[in-house]
């Protein structure tokens, strides 16, 4: 049996807040943060299978945002089309969880003045073309910005 390891401190923060969901009779953000706190715990069990690509990899705490980065990911997608089916109390629902998951991933977030900064770093570095730049700066922020944003500084500072 494998030893327990050590919580990240997001996880730790979900924990505390699921408690204080519960004492205040909060259900969707029980639900919420319960369905979070799952998706990490699913891909921790997920590397356990030999056929996983990612097989025997330790959990790391940018993995953590990134299982939280998907969720918003998902119900992003989900909103616009509960609307368009008419089901609004689906898109409400959605967008409550949307709001409470990146309540948590917006700690972690780099600001657009510290993300400006490190793709100029990148710039100095590795030259001023887009094509060199992006994946640099991807890989950087990984777990830090959303894609989209990095993408579209990157694009911003080396026109």
């Amino acid at each position: 049996m494998a030893e327990a390891r050590q919580e990240f401190p997001i996880e730790q923060q979900l924990r505390k807040d699921i408690q204080e969901a519960q004492r205040n009779r909060d259900q969707s953000k029980l639900d919420t943060l319960r369905m979070a706190l799952g998706s990490i715990h699913n891909l921790e069990v997920a590397r356990t299978d030999r056929k996983n690509a990612e097989y025997g990899q330790p959990l790391t705490e940018a993995d953590c945002f990134k299982v939280l980065e998907q969720e918003v990911k998902k119900r992003n997608q989900a909103i616009p089309l509960y609307k368009q089916g008419g089901r609004l109390d689906m898109a409400e629902k959605e967008q409550r969880e949307l709001d409470i998951l990146q309540s948590y991933l917006q700690s972690a977030m780099m600001s657009d003045d510290e993300l400006k900064a490190l793709i100029s770093q990148l710039i100095e570095e590795h030259g001023k073309e887009f094509k060199r730049v992006m994946p640099l700066a991807a890989k950087a922020t990984k777990g830090k910005a959303e894609g989209a944003r990095v993408q579209r500084l990157v694009k911003e500072l080396t026109q």
